[in-house]
């Protein structure tokens, strides 16, 4: 009887220390879950909405934007919540909330602008460093076809 027992309490033993073993793996995956959701979900988005409420922040008059149900329109009037918008052909106002305003399509404009204009810049120095190593080896060239005929 004393084999028995001793059988059982080693047992008992064995499965609890398991089952604590695989508490912790699932409370480890679960934070990691949370992590990843983080980083790929909830991040981007808090980010993004920073970007829009800074845009919202700096409309200015005569900006063209866009409102969250598509209509295209330009800023003739900023109020504290509200914005009148201009669109159509006859001219016609719409008074519309701040939140509203999805894109402001000027902004948009300037900043393709002024990354295209950094991005020229190089690439004419990378197209000018092609063409001087052409030159160069032309110029090798010459230098040594004349250097062979005298």
């Amino acid at each position: 009887m004393s084999t028995a027992t001793l059988i059982t309490l080693l047992t008992s033993d064995t499965s609890t220390t398991t089952s604590t073993a695989y508490g912790w793996s699932s409370i480890i995956w679960m934070v990691l879950i949370l992590v990843v959701f983080y980083f790929i979900l909830i991040r981007p988005q808090r980010k993004k909405d920073k970007q829009d409420a800074e845009m919202r922040k700096n409309l200015q008059l005569g900006d063209e934007v866009v409102t969250a149900g598509g209509i295209v329109g330009i800023i003739c009037k900023i109020e504290e919540e509200t914005v009148v918008i201009e669109t159509g052909g006859d001219r016609s106002r719409l008074r519309v909330r701040r939140w509203a305003i999805s894109q402001n399509l000027d902004a948009e404009k300037e900043a393709a602008a002024q990354k295209n204009a950094k991005s020229a810049p190089a690439k004419d120095k990378k197209k000018d460093k092609k063409s001087d190593k052409q030159d160069d080896s032309k110029s090798g060239n010459s230098s040594s076809d004349s250097e062979t005929k005298k």
